[in-house]
């Protein structure tokens, strides 16, 4: 009756229905995408960075991939989106007290709580362990989550008091939905971003063809220029040859000391009287006689 090769199969074994869908595990999930880097699938370690679809990555590992797009990688679709630094943001993280790291189970011998988190929320003191909604903030890179942003309303952010708007808040490992409206998001800033350097670039030619207008039409050439120095020269001349001539108790008059074409005129003296030439210490009459010179002794700098 038994183990002669003659058994029934039962009906399961006869009749295959439709395979059945492997579920994945909830638990493994959220670890892999809250404790572990999107591109590499290492852990998280400081300096970590964020997309602007709200992906975690290992700041190194988003450098190594921009150098080098040729490797082979695991995962290269989650950064096809990524095209230079400045499309990541470095996020301010706060760390949690309680996480005591791979040193509390180095025996192997204790519970390791995978929902143990080392980073926290600053507000409300959740962990960012994936079992609560978490968001950072373009502008300055802090993260909060969602219930401190929404029970604590405010426009300047909690940690380092910049400004921020609703349109910077970017939510963290969020759902499907979630990600192809922060996808919407970010298309529609580089498509601002590229019409802004398209105005500059229009403004720059601009700028550069009103240079170069300027240059192919000129103002006045060399010879006006000269000419109406010439004309005011002439002019300077005979102003002088109509001048009264002045008096002889001054005897001090205007004289052009430069033919035509000169640029300055000034006051010259020919001849000078005997008044005027007493003034100065240089005059006969200002000398002293021996008789008035002091002696050596108190000689003074004022000795003439």
């Amino acid at each position: 009756m038994g183990c002669d090769g003659g058994t029934i199969p039962k009906r399961h074994e006869l009749v295959k229905g439709p395979k059945k869908v492997e579920k994945v595990d909830k638990n493994a999930a959220l670890v892999a995408r809250w404790y572990y880097c999107a591109l590499t699938q290492e852990k998280l370690n400081r300096p970590v960075v964020s997309c602007d679809l709200g992906r975690l990555y290992n700041k190194d590992a988003v450098i190594e991939y921009l150098l080098d797009k040729s490797a082979e990688r695991p995962n290269m679709e989650v950064a096809v989106h990524i095209r230079g630094i400045k499309d990541v943001k470095e996020l301010n993280l706060t760390d949690n007290p309680a996480w005591q790291g791979d040193r509390a189970n180095t025996k192997g011998d204790r519970y390791e709580d995978l929902h143990h988190a080392c980073y926290i929320c600053p507000v409300v003191g959740l962990e960012m362990n994936g079992r609560h909604k978490f968001c950072y903030l373009r502008t300055c890179g802090c993260v909060f989550s969602e219930r401190a942003l929404r029970e604590v309303k405010t426009e300047i952010c909690h940690k380092c008091g910049d400004p921020f708007q609703n349109s910077d808040i970017v939510i963290l490992n969020g759902s499907k939905e979630e990600v192809e409206e922060l996808r919407k998001g970010m298309e529609e800033r580089r498509a601002k971003e590229k019409l802004g350097k398209k105005s500059k670039k229009s403004k720059a030619a601009e700028t550069v063809s009103k240079s170069e207008a300027s240059k192919d039409n000129p103002g006045p050439s060399k010879t006006t220029k000269n000419e109406l120095k010439t004309a005011t020269v002439n002019k300077a001349e005979d102003s002088i040859a109509s001048a009264p001539e002045p008096s002889t108790s001054t005897a001090v008059f205007i004289k052009p000391v430069a033919a035509a074409g000169s640029k300055r005129l000034f006051s010259g003296r020919d001849e000078k009287s005997e008044t005027y030439k007493s003034l100065f210490t240089s005059h006969s009459s200002a000398k002293r006689t021996k008789d008035q010179t002091s002696n050596w002794v108190t000689h003074t700098p004022y000795h003439f």
